[in-house]
């Protein structure tokens, strides 16, 4: 009967984040029945994709050790560019009257090169200058939240929200193929190649072994600073991907876009497992915990829980999980 409680107990410590989603949705579903429909469960999807881009970048971060409060102002600075430059030649409050109507690409690379070089900037800043990733990243927020609200605010749109974009925009974000999402199969295969990173690459393990010992990585021959600024880097590019996405599926965009973004992919890639120590996390992990939000944000809402109960809620589920995560951390040492 020992071992049974035993095996029971290291089941469900391993499998805690599943049942936590499963019982999530049980207990909705027996609310409303409704909430069990596919369409239900591909909005979850589909409003879930942009933030399942966010947390996986932060995840890498957070498993160096580091943090990133920069990442919502990216997210917002990279869906004000792409749109900016997106819209139809007929608009009548085009952010730029006279600019030619530019292939789809050249925008979206220009969006996600931004995202690229602020992490660049967060990158160096940390591993350089040796200033502490809150502080740093704290700082880069308030910088970018500055340079979009100045480049949102050129004349002639002088800070009036971005509207028509164009078709081939927007269809990124509403658009399918074999009723799946174009911006779901992006988080698909985002997500995809954040595995192998995490899984497969010498910058993958390199970025583990930071996060477990920085001192021992840096005794062992890793790189740790160009390691960081590579880390950074790859981050910011995939919040500039997730501000494109977020523009393409709002059909908009405004300096405000991306607001408090960060802590919530900080708290899903918390509930997913990713340590706040470092040395710890994975994709399927960071996946259910964008998932979990997912669920409390939509089928608490679906079945008309008052919004500030749902912060509680949320709040409640953070809590629980950092320490249920150094619970674990203190009984394997």
């Amino acid at each position: 009967m020992g071992d049974q409680d035993k095996s029971f107990k290291k089941f469900v410590t391993q499998n805690a984040i599943y049942i936590v989603l499963v019982m999530l949705i049980i207990v909705i579903a027996i609310i409303d029945p409704r909430f069990l429909s596919f369409t239900c469960f591909k909005d979850i999807l589909i409003q879930s994709s942009t933030k399942v881009i966010i947390a996986l970048g932060i995840s890498l971060i957070l498993i160096t050790g580091g943090t990133d409060l920069s990442a919502g102002r990216v997210v917002g600075l990279s869906a004000v560019l792409s749109a900016s430059m997106l819209q139809t030649a007929d608009y009548g409050r085009r952010f730029f009257p006279n600019m030619p109507q530019l292939p789809l690409w050249l925008p979206i690379l220009i969006a996600i090169l931004a995202g690229l070089l602020f992490g660049l900037i967060n990158g160096v800043i940390i591993s350089k200058l040796n200033v502490p990733p809150f502080i740093a990243t704290l700082g880069t927020q308030v910088i970018v939240l500055g340079a979009n609200s100045i480049y949102f605010n050129l004349p002639p749109n002088s800070s009036q929200p971005i509207g028509g974009l164009r078709k081939d925009f927007t269809n990124l974000g509403s658009g399918g193929i074999f009723s799946i999402h174009y911006i779901l199969i992006i988080a698909i295969i985002v997500s995809i190649i954040m595995w192998i990173v995490f899984n497969k690459t010498r910058l993958g393990k390199n970025t583990f072994a930071i996060g477990g010992n920085r001192e021992a990585a840096r005794v062992s021959g890793i790189n740790v600073e160009r390691t960081l600024i590579a880390v950074y880097a790859i981050a910011g590019a995939l919040y500039g991907l997730a501000g494109v996405l977020e523009a393409a599926r709002t059909g908009g965009a405004t300096n405000n876009y991306g607001t408090m973004y960060e802590l919530d992919a900080i708290a899903a890639c918390v509930v997913g497992g990713v340590s706040t120590s470092g040395g710890i996390g994975s994709v399927p992990g960071v996946l259910v915990g964008v998932l979990i939000f997912g669920v409390i944000n939509y089928g608490l809402t679906f079945i008309g829980v008052n919004p500030y109960w749902q912060q509680i809620i949320k709040g409640m589920i953070i809590i629980s999980a950092v320490a249920f995560d150094i619970r674990k951390y203190i009984s394997k040492k």
